[in-house]
C-alpha cells in the first residue's frame, strides 16, 4: 500500500468537500391537498375528548356480560332514558354497560335508585375507578 503524499492527501480532501457541499437532497416542496370533512372530524372529536371525562364524575353500571347482550341493554335503556348518556366498555371477559356521567353523589345514587327499578345487577362507579 502506498502512502499519498501531502499534495494528493490535500486534493482528495478538497474535491470531497466539494462533492459533499453541491450535493442538495430533497429540496422540493410538498403539496397536501386534504378534504375539508377531514379537518371538521378532527375538531368534533377534540371536542367529544375534552368533554368526556371520567375521572371525577360519578357513573353507575347496568349490565355486565356477553356483547349482544350488552348492545341491547344500552339500546333499551337509551330508548326509556335519552337524557343520560351511556358507553360499552370491553373489560375481559365481559362487556359492561357503563352509564350515566353525574358530578355529585346524590345526583348518581337518585338515578341509581329509578335504574333499579329496572335492571337487577346496577351498582355506583366513584370517581376514579
Amino acid at each position: 500500500m502506498r502512502i499519498l503524499s501531502p499534495s494528493k492527501n490535500l486534493l482528495l480532501t478538497i474535491t470531497s468537500i466539494a462533492f459533499a457541499h453541491n450535493i442538495n437532497a430533497q429540496d422540493q416542496n410538498l403539496t397536501l391537498n386534504q378534504d375539508t370533512k377531514f379537518e371538521q372530524l378532527l375538531n368534533e372529536k377534540r371536542k367529544i375528548n375534552t368533554s368526556i371525562n371520567t375521572n371525577d364524575t360519578y357513573r353507575i353500571q347496568i349490565f355486565s356480560g356477553k356483547s349482544d347482550e350488552a348492545k341491547k341493554t344500552l339500546s333499551d335503556f337509551k330508548r326509556e332514558n335519552s337524557s343520560i348518556d351511556g358507553t360499552i366498555i370491553f373489560s375481559t371477559p365481559n362487556y359492561k354497560v357503563i352509564v350515566g356521567n353525574f358530578k355529585t353523589r346524590i345526583e348518581a345514587e337518585r338515578n341509581l335508585a329509578e335504574i333499579k327499578k329496572r335492571y337487577k345487577s346496577v351498582f355506583l362507579l366513584k370517581p376514579g375507578k
